[in-house]
C-alpha cells in the first residue's frame, strides 16, 4: 500500500447530478492507490466550511459542467492546488486568468467529447448524400414505397464533396472517420497548412470555395467573438443548390435569419443540432420547414458516452500519480482559438 502522505488529494467540483451522471462508482475506484479522493460528494460551491476544508487539502480538482468560477478568492483557499482536470469539453466557464497566473496545469476531456459529435456528423453526412430524410418524408406522406432516383437521381455518397469548416478536435476526427468512404473531403481553417490537411485526409481550400463547391458543409469552428456569423448571408447565398448544411458547433456562428430565408427558397437542406437560442421561439420557421432537421443538442456526449469523458479524466489523474505529464493539456494561449 502506498504512503498516504505521498498521494495526491483529489476533490470533485460540479453539481451533484452531474457527478452522478458522469462518474460511475467503479471509475472513481480506479483512483487508488496513488490518489486520494477526499470525498465522493462533489463541491457544488466554494464558500461553505466543508468546501473550504476540502479545497485546503486538494492537489487536484476534477471539475464538470456547472463548476463555479475558480477566482482569486477560491484559489487562495486552495494553496496546494496544482491541477484542474475538466471532465468535459470547454473549461472557459470556470477556468480564468487567475488559474493561469497561479501556474495551474489544466486538462480537459475535449478529445473524448469530440468522438460522439464526429460520429453524429458522419452519420448525418451519409444520410444527407442519400437524401434519406427527404425520401422518408415522401414515403410517410404518400403511404407508399417510391423509386428514390425518380426524386433524387444524383443521390449517393460515391465521390461527393464534403466540406469541413474548422480543423478543431471535432473537425479533425470527422475527417479521420470519413477516410473510410469514397468521398472528396475539403477543409477550411486559417490555422491549418496544406501538408497537415493532407495528412488528415483532406484538401485545404478557402472558405468561399468550400461553401460553393461542397455537397455537404459541416461547421466545426469554435464560438469566439471573431467567429460570430462567420457563416453570413453572403456565404449562405453561395451554398450550392441541393446542398446540406450541418451545424453541431454553435448557433451564433451562423446568420440564422439568412439561413432560414435560403432554406425557404426550397433548394437547401439543414441539419441543426444547435441554434441560438437553444430553444427557438415557438413560431420559428425552422420547426415547420420540411428541409430542416432539428435535433436537441444530442451530438455531444450523452448517456453511455459520458463515461468516456470520465474515463479520460481519471486516466489523466492516474498519469499524474505516476509522475507523467498530462496527455490533454489546455494552455492559456489555446483559448484564443478554441471553444
Amino acid at each position: 500500500m502506498s504512503d498516504p502522505s505521498s498521494r495526491l488529494n483529489i476533490a470533485l467540483a460540479m453539481p451533484q447530478d452531474v457527478a452522478r451522471r458522469v462518474f460511475p462508482a467503479r471509475l472513481l475506484e480506479r483512483l487508488e492507490p496513488g490518489l486520494n479522493l477526499l470525498s465522493t460528494e462533489p463541491l457544488q460551491e466554494f464558500d461553505s466550511p466543508r468546501s473550504r476544508s476540502l479545497l485546503a487539502r486538494a492537489d487536484i480538482l476534477i471539475t464538470g459542467w456547472g463548476c463555479p468560477q475558480l477566482d482569486e478568492t477560491v484559489l487562495n483557499a486552495a494553496p496546494n492546488l496544482r491541477y484542474i482536470l475538466h471532465a468535459a469539453g470547454s473549461a472557459k466557464h470556470h477556468v480564468g486568468q487567475a488559474c493561469w497566473d497561479r501556474g495551474l496545469q489544466v486538462s480537459t476531456a475535449a478529445e473524448a467529447n469530440a468522438v460522439p459529435v464526429a460520429e453524429y456528423t458522419v452519420a448525418m453526412i451519409l444520410l444527407a448524400n442519400k437524401n434519406v430524410l427527404q425520401l422518408a418524408r415522401i414515403v410517410h406522406t404518400l403511404h407508399s414505397a417510391v423509386e428514390p432516383e425518380d426524386y433524387y437521381p444524383q443521390l449517393g455518397n460515391f465521390r461527393k464533396r464534403v466540406g469541413i469548416i474548422g480543423a478543431s478536435k471535432i473537425g479533425r476526427h470527422v475527417i479521420r472517420l470519413l477516410r473510410s468512404y469514397d468521398l472528396e473531403v475539403v477543409v477550411a481553417d486559417p490555422y491549418l497548412d496544406p501538408e497537415e490537411a493532407i495528412e488528415l485526409g483532406a484538401e485545404l481550400v478557402g472558405l468561399d470555395e468550400l461553401v460553393a463547391s461542397s455537397d455537404v458543409v459541416s461547421l466545426h469552428a469554435p464560438s469566439l467573438p471573431s467567429t460570430r456569423h462567420m457563416i453570413d448571408a453572403r456565404q449562405i447565398a453561395r451554398l450550392r443548390p441541393g446542398a446540406t448544411f450541418i451545424n453541431t458547433a454553435r448557433g451564433e456562428l451562423v446568420d440564422q435569419d439568412a439561413l432560414l430565408r435560403r432554406i425557404e427558397q426550397g433548394d437547401l437542406y439543414a441539419v441543426l443540432d444547435v441554434t441560438t437560442p437553444w430553444s427557438l421561439p415557438t413560431d420559428s420557421g425552422f420547426y415547420v420547414n420540411p428541409n430542416v432537421l432539428l435535433t436537441p443538442h444530442v451530438a455531444g456526449s450523452l448517456g453511455s458516452e459520458l463515461e468516456r469523458m470520465a474515463a479520460s479524466t481519471v486516466e489523466e489523474a492516474l498519469r499524474l500519480s505516476r509522475g507523467e505529464a498530462l496527455r490533454f493539456p489546455l494552455r492559456a494561449a489555446d483559448l484564443a482559438f478554441t471553444a
